[in-house]
């Protein structure tokens, strides 16, 4: 997994990979928002809606921690081994948004993402026990680790499959 020197690294990173997830869906028309393809397992619709997604739980769990409230990974009413069923209620929560407003909302969210990552200081994302939900795994893991899975990680591998999915589409 890559590793970051800092916070200001990490937030640098998740900028440069967003931005260039985000530009691939400037010729995806609205109207093909939806269309499914063999060998590519989301539609551009849920490829944004997964991360909305998770940028949202992320900072839910931590909300939810600060207020003193149980924090439930992945959510209430799932476990770790219902992730397909998760996802599916990501896509149900953006279905009937078009692209450019499936786009707005990540710019939205994920400026809201990096302020809140910004208010952390560099011992709470990089050393175990910062908040108690990142710690919650049998490995432990430091916050920086559940935000670069969910942020940069995805946006690389989706930008892939979107990729795909243009080149797929382009042959119909």
């Amino acid at each position: 997994m890559q590793e970051y020197a800092s916070k200001a690294a990490l937030i640098d990173e998740i900028k440069k990979t967003a931005g260039l997830f985000i530009k691939e869906f400037d010729d995806v028309a609205d109207a093909d928002k939806d269309l499914r393809f063999d060998g590519v397992d989301r539609t551009p619709g849920e490829i944004i809606a997964y991360q909305l997604g998770w940028m949202g739980l992320i900072r839910g769990w931590d909300k939810d921690e600060l207020s003193g409230k149980e924090v439930i990974t992945p959510a209430p009413g799932y476990k770790w081994n219902q992730m397909g069923e998760l996802y599916q209620g990501f896509y149900d929560k953006y279905k009937d948004e078009p692209l450019p407003r499936l786009k707005e909302l990540f710019v939205t969210d994920l400026d809201s993402f990096i302020d809140w990552l910004g208010a952390f200081s560099d011992d709470e994302l990089f050393k175990p026990g910062g908040r108690k939900w990142a710690a919650s795994t049998p490995s432990n893991w430091s916050l920086w680790k559940w935000v670069h899975i969910n942020t940069v990680a995805p946006f690389k591998s989706f930008r892939s499959k979107i990729r795909k999915w243009k080149k797929l589409r382009a042959e119909v």
